[in-house]
This record gives structure tokens, C-alpha cells and sequence, in this order.
């Protein structure tokens, strides 16, 4: 592993415990934190980065404590998953300008995954999900993209970088979005067009009273995904007091069950949650609704190593379909009993059960549709 001391400043312990230490049951006496040097993450399967540069959206606090209240919140926490090892590096020094924040996180990122590790990017505004993207595209990596947020950023008239990152995010060549699923987005302030041409791209994009009616359907499409950006203006002010964007939004175990099903993906390696302004979180509920978030990512971690993998086929219940003059198999795991679908180049994607019961009835699965459009 590189020396990655240089973009890099250890966990403020002080900031976090106060004057209490922590039990062996708790969270924090199982981390390999950065106290004073960086921590070997060889064995790790989850490494914490945290960036406090909330500049792009527009807050200028010195501080950058967003991290740190994070973890003042996730640290205390009981340690249920002794299969997951974890790993915190400590928190991004602030650049001069954000771009400098983002090359900094964007060089650790990259030895992270050149590690084959699991990234949490803790604190700063929603923008840095471009650093966060530019990692895999330094990488030379394609990648399918999920993005959890009350608004799309597709503003080209706002000054505010974190209103308007998806435009470089999704447009700037060579671009390595493969596909871009958007969850949770509240009509009132998306304008209709932006969504009609979000469709014509093939791009995914799911309102957050669908995703309520049957949140379980978002777990194919994050397990489809490799990288998710969390905005904490999805989660609705009561839950999460410092989103000052909207009363309305998905509540606190729904916000809960989306990183689950983040954890469950073999195929995403990295996860940031964003938008944290500690100046404006009441009695810290946001930071400690984050920290519980967190857990669960853990939780769908820890769940995901006992998904067996399609080598050993005797582990998948297998169904054979014939719908629309198509040949195709759908697979069922014994283990966690979630569903795949073989598409025509043989490959296996992510599905759900209606899928399975449309096809079943000879009718063409809407994500198969949007799959093979995408090809």
C-alpha cells in the first residue's frame, strides 16, 4: 500500500469519546483507526474515509467536524458482524480549492480499490460524488451508478457545485457510466423534461412514492450497481434534521434498508453519504440516523459473504422461461432467496421475484427491456 500520509489526518479520538472510553462490544474496539499512523488495510473488508469539505454546496465551516460527529455516533455502536473487518483511515486533508479535496480522496480511493476493498465516504456535500466517481475512471473502470436524492443535479444554471455535478458526471468523454439508477426523487422539484431526458439516455430514475409503495424492488437495481452516492436530503426532515431541503423523503429504516441492500452487492465497492451539515442537525439525530445507516451497510456486508457464488450452481433453485420467443433461466438462491436473470449473452443479472411471476406469464420483464436497450 502506498503512503497515503501526505492526503490523510488521523481520527480526532478525543472529539468522538469526550472524556468515556469504549467496551470491548462496541464498534470501536474492533476498527483499525488512524490515530497516529495509517493502519494496514490488507485484511480489512470495509475502509472508512472521511471528507468534512462541504464548500461545493455552498458551507464554509473551518471545521469540517462532519466526519467526526459521524463517528461519534457509529463508534459506540454494538459490534454484531465478526466476519466484516474494518478499517478507518482517518479524513481527507482540505485543499485549497475542491478540486484539491477531490484529487486527494480521489488518490485514496484508487488504493483502495486497487486493494479490492470496500470504500464508506463519510461527510462533505454531495459533490464530492465526482471524486468519488473519478476514482473508477482513473481506474479505467466501468461502472453502473446509483444515486439516492431527494433532487437530480443537473442544475447548469446554479453557481453551487453540488446543484449541478451530474452534468460533468454523466456527460464529460471518455465517460465510464455504464448505466445511472437515481432514487428517491421528489417531483415537485425536478422538472418533467429533465426526466424525459434522463429516459431517452436509458437511465433509471425512480420517484420516491414508487420506491416506498415496494422498496424491495430497489435492491436489484443497487445490486446491479458498483458505486452509491447517499444524499441525506432524501431522508425527510424529522429523520434527518439537518436536511433542510424537504419535510417529505424516505424515512429512517427505509433510508436504513437501502444501505442493506448496498452491503448485500458483491458488485459495489464503494459508498458515500453526503450532505451532512452538523451547524444544522437537532439533538445530532441526523449524524446518529447516519451512524445506524452505516450499521446496516455492515449487516448487509456480513449477510453478502454467505451468498454462494453461480459457480457452485447446486446452491440456486433454476427456473426456465419462455416469454416473448425468449429462452432464458431465472435462479433462485437457497441461501437468501433472491433472484437473477440470464440475458441473451448468457450473463446473469439482478432481478426480483415480479420479474420471475412477468415472465412466467409470458410478458417481458420492464428490466429486461431497459437492460437490452442498454447493450
Amino acid at each position: 500500500m502506498q503512503d497515503l500520509t501526505d492526503f490523510l489526518w488521523p481520527v480526532k479520538i478525543d472529539v468522538i469519546t469526550g472524556d468515556m472510553g469504549f467496551t470491548d462490544g462496541q464498534l470501536a474496539k474492533h476498527i483499525l483507526i488512524n490515530e497516529k499512523e495509517i493502519p494496514d488495510i490488507s485484511e480489512s473488508d470495509i475502509v472508512i474515509v472521511g471528507i468534512g469539505d462541504s464548500r461545493g454546496g455552498g458551507i464554509f465551516n473551518e471545521t469540517y467536524n462532519a466526519p467526526s460527529m459521524i463517528r461519534k455516533h457509529l463508534y459506540p455502536l454494538n459490534y454484531w458482524h465478526e466476519d466484516i473487518s474494518i478499517a478507518d483511515l482517518g479524513d481527507i486533508k482540505i485543499g485549497a480549492s475542491t478540486s484539491d479535496s477531490y484529487a486527494a480522496l480521489r488518490t485514496v480511493l484508487c488504493e483502495i480499490f486497487r486493494l479490492g476493498k470496500t470504500a464508506l465516504i463519510l461527510g462533505g456535500s454531495h459533490d464530492v460524488t465526482l471524486a468519488q466517481y473519478e476514482a473508477y475512471k482513473e481506474l479505467k473502470r466501468v461502472v453502473n451508478a446509483v444515486n439516492v436524492d431527494a433532487l437530480i443535479d443537473l442544475r447548469g444554471d446554479s453557481s453551487i457545485r453540488s446543484e449541478n455535478f451530474l452534468l460533468d458526471m454523466l456527460t464529460t468523454e471518455p465517460n465510464m457510466i455504464k448505466n445511472y439508477s437515481h432514487i428517491g426523487f421528489q417531483s415537485y422539484f425536478v422538472h418533467p423534461r429533465l426526466i424525459e431526458t434522463l429516459d431517452k439516455l436509458r437511465f433509471d430514475c425512480f420517484r420516491v412514492g414508487i420506491v416506498k409503495e415496494d422498496i424491495e424492488e430497489m435492491e436489484p437495481v443497487i445490486r446491479n450497481s458498483h458505486f452509491m452516492s447517499f444524499d441525506v436530503s432524501a431522508i425527510k426532515h424529522s429523520d434527518a434534521p439537518s436536511n433542510l431541503a424537504s419535510p417529505n423523503g424516505f424515512n429512517g429504516e427505509e433510508a436504513c434498508s437501502i444501505t442493506k441492500y448496498a452491503g448485500l452487492s458483491k458488485n459495489l465497492d464503494s459508498l458515500g453519504i453526503y450532505g451532512y451539515n452538523p451547524d444544522a442537525d437537532h439533538h445530532e439525530l441526523t449524524a446518529k440516523q447516519i451512524a445506524q445507516m452505516i450499521w446496516y451497510f455492515i449487516d448487509g456486508k456480513s449477510r453478502a459473504k454467505q451468498e454462494s457464488d453461480f459457480s457452485n450452481i447446486n446452491e440456486f433453485n433454476q427456473f426456465h422461461t419462455f416469454f416473448a420467443e425468449t429462452n432464458t433461466i431465472f435462479l433462485q438462491s437457497r441461501k437468501t432467496n433472491r433472484w437473477w436473470m440470464q440475458m441473451p449473452n448468457m450473463k446473469y443479472v439482478a432481478c426480483s421475484y415480479k420479474d420471475y411471476l412477468m415472465a412466467g406469464n409470458n410478458e417481458i420483464p420492464e428490466r429486461w427491456l431497459r437492460i437490452m436497450e442498454r447493450e
